[in-house]
């Protein structure tokens, strides 16, 4: 298994939405799709030069979104045809299982399941990518999350008051590669315990389409924070 594999896995997914107008609708679209997707986790596992070992070859993720029927598409998806290549390797999927969701409040402690990425640009032009030493770490993520209910929902007519209070010493950087049509970007995500305070339909929407940007390549899932991350 790469270290890098969000594009990967991104297209896995893609290619198991039963619907196809809707994946390709998905696919083509340059707004949100609020969809996100955790890293991939291998139970056992032992790390080489060029990625990680899976000692008995399985492993299994998790996918999110607030879009019901594109949620009972994927599912469609993996039951018709269980089999999923990657990068040549056939893999074969043993279970789908739907999760309960948790009881919303406004205040509730989280942590990532992928690491979360925030950006601006900057006066040359040039993407940056923030990290939670930064205050406009905060003021990005709460513009984006209001961005990203309003192009869901419609216009957000609550209080927009959104407070993110990390956990430092739970963060950690990764360095993630992505590659896209023959080119490869990189983006500095962070792993993360944290408390969020919102608006209860604000804080259910972080959980259901991801804290932060870039959430159908595999960025900013979360998990309600109720024990060890196993994700970290």
């Amino acid at each position: 298994m790469p270290y890098n594999y969000n594009h990967i896995l991104s297209a896995i997914i893609y290619r198991k939405i039963a619907d196809l107008d809707l994946a390709s609708q998905l696919h083509a679209s340059q707004d949100f799709k609020h969809f996100t997707f955790s890293q991939i986790n291998i139970p056992r596992r032992r790390p080489s030069k060029n990625g990680l070992i899976s000692k008995n070859g399985k492993f299994h993720f998790y996918i999110s979104s607030p879009h019901d029927y594109l949620i009972q598409s994927m599912v469609e998806g993996y039951l018709e045809d269980p089999e999923i290549n990657f990068k040549g390797d056939r893999f074969r999927v043993e279970q789908v299982e739907l999760l309960k969701q948790p009881d919303f409040k406004k205040k509730m402690k989280m942590k990532t399941m992928s690491p979360v990425i925030v950006r601006i640009k900057r006066e040359d032009g040039r993407i940056w990518d923030l990290n939670p030493g930064d205050l406009r770490f905060y003021t990005a993520l709460q513009q984006n999350l209001i961005r990203k209910y309003n192009s869901f929902y419609g216009d957000y007519n609550g209080d927009e008051f959104v407070k993110i209070v990390l956990d430092m010493d739970s963060v950690k950087r990764k360095r993630i590669t992505i590659e896209k049509s023959s080119m490869e970007t990189y983006h500095r995500a962070y792993l993360m315990h944290f408390e969020v305070e919102a608006d209860e339909r604000l804080v259910k929407f972080v959980y259901d389409t991801g804290l932060g940007e870039k959430n159908s390549m595999g960025f900013g899932m979360v998990e309600m924070n109720n024990g060890r991350n196993k994700y970290e």
